[in-house]
């Protein structure tokens, strides 16, 4: 056989290996890697541009959701729980007085369950399906026409005079306290940690865009060092163009999301920290507020045994209970609060749970002693000093506060996501002047060699 027959034929190339020595061929030459070092500073410059864009984007989202979504939501779930605790605080109130009931009570009952039903429809708007939140809001859209259905009772065996009426509110109250509220501090918790993961992503640094940033910098000096030692020309116009661009982002890109941090943070210290603790405080007082009316309702029917064997009244011992949440809160309150402004509503509150706790002392008294209606003089109002205007003058402190914390949330988040503005769309744009800068720069080295 012929040694050329029997030799194999010889493989084709593919196209990706030419291509490939071509590269390292061109790349042997100055103009080859000349388009090299272009097509290289390019891709950074864009790629640096883009990505701040993207991030920046992202980051200007949750600042916005931070100041017109979570924390609104936070408040609406907190504004859902008070309505319903103050709902409970006039069912009990209206029942005290009966017949005696003043129209401004029943419309203030009917006011907090109109508002917490309003509050609930909002919420399930802005709820994803099949959430915890949703399940939330469907579980308090279902109980509360039955708890409304419970005190209509209660309050129309009252006006009857048949005592059936106090065990029909003990029961709309225990399946407040049971089951409502409850619900209602679950959704609030869930909004809170909304909340907190907006925050989080909008405070999170922009790592992946400052590395970009600093090493298309740094590419950029290299290559104009590179020119000038190799034609001893200080100055490229277009790499000196690419150079500014890039580093006008970076510096704005560091600048502004640090000072936008600084505007979150102090939102969230001196408006979220601050609106907790008052939304506490006033969830603390209305429930003051209902378990001293329940106590006397109850008139010594509900009790419970503590751990040394002693027996105590239900609802006398949780306000004493929530009265200490309460002055814990107010404390909290006023070491957070940050001037004048919100510090004064705060001690005025303090100020008046200090009568009210005095006040009603003296209605306790009375009602141990069998003096009943005194005990509800000193409660409901007909007394010349009666606790409940000591329980108005603290929810409106308190409203007083709120208004004022969250006034400065408001002020404080808006300032930190101005700080974002316009620049995502800045960075694309001197992303792209960049890497034109750097294109045309590079081809002026280029057109030497033709």
């Amino acid at each position: 056989v012929s040694p050329l027959a029997a030799a194999p034929p010889e493989r084709r190339r593919t196209a990706f290996a030419e291509g490939a020595d071509r590269l390292r061929a061109a790349a042997t030459t100055e103009p080859g890697r000349l388009r090299a070092i272009g097509a290289v500073l390019a891709l950074l410059v864009v790629a640096f541009g883009a990505v701040t864009a993207w991030q920046m984007t992202e980051r200007a989202g949750a600042a916005d959701d931070v100041l017109n979504r979570s924390q609104p939501l936070s408040s609406d779930a907190a504004d859902i729980y008070r309505s319903l605790a103050d709902a409970n605080t006039a069912a009990a109130s209206g029942y005290l007085a009966g017949l005696q009931e003043k129209p401004a009570m029943r419309e203030g009952y009917e006011k907090d369950i109109g508002t917490a039903a309003s509050k609930l429809v909002t919420a399930a708007a802005n709820s994803e399906a099949g959430s915890s939140s949703a399940g939330t809001i469907a579980e308090l859209g279902r109980l509360l026409p039955e708890y409304k259905g419970l005190v209509e009772t209660a309050r129309a065996n009252n006006r009857q005079g048949y005592p059936v009426g106090g065990a029909y509110l003990r029961a709309a109250n225990k399946m407040m306290q049971d089951e409502m509220l409850p619900a209602a501090q679950r959704l609030y918790r869930t909004e809170n940690q909304r909340l907190g993961a907006d925050y989080a992503a909008a405070k999170s640094f922009p790592w992946l865009a400052a590395g970009l940033g600093v090493l298309a910098v740094a590419a950029l000096v290299w290559a104009q060092r590179r020119n000038y030692r190799r034609t001893n020309r200080v100055l490229n116009h277009g790499l000196v163009t690419a150079t500014a661009a890039a580093t006008v982002v970076l510096l704005w890109l560091t600048v502004s999301h640090t000072l936008a941090r600084a505007g979150l943070n102090d939102s969230y210290d001196n408006g979220v920290r601050s609106l907790a603790v008052l939304h506490e405080a006033r969830i603390a007082s209305l429930t003051a507020r209902s378990d001293e009316n329940l106590t006397l309702v109850s008139r010594g029917a509900d009790t419970r045994t503590l751990d040394d064997g002693s027996v105590v009244d239900t609802y006398a011992s949780g306000y004493d209970r929530e009265i200490g949440v309460l002055a814990r809160a107010l404390a909290r309150a006023a070491a957070l609060s940050d001037d004048t402004a919100g510090r004064k509503p705060v001690q005025d509150a303090d100020g008046f749970m200090k009568v009210w706790k005095q006040r009603n002392a003296l209605a306790r008294q009375d009602n141990d002693s069998g003096n009943y209606q005194a005990a509800r003089d000193r409660v409901i109002g007909a007394a010349k000093e009666p606790t409940s205007v000591c329980f108005t003058n603290v929810d409106k402190a308190l409203a007083v506060a709120l208004d004022h914390e969250q006034g400065e949330f408001r002020q404080a988040a808006r300032d930190g996501r101005g700080w974002l503005t316009g620049l995502p769309a800045g960075s694309a744009v001197l992303g792209v002047l960049g890497a034109a800068g750097a294109v045309l720069g590079i081809g002026r080295r280029l057109s030497e060699y033709r």
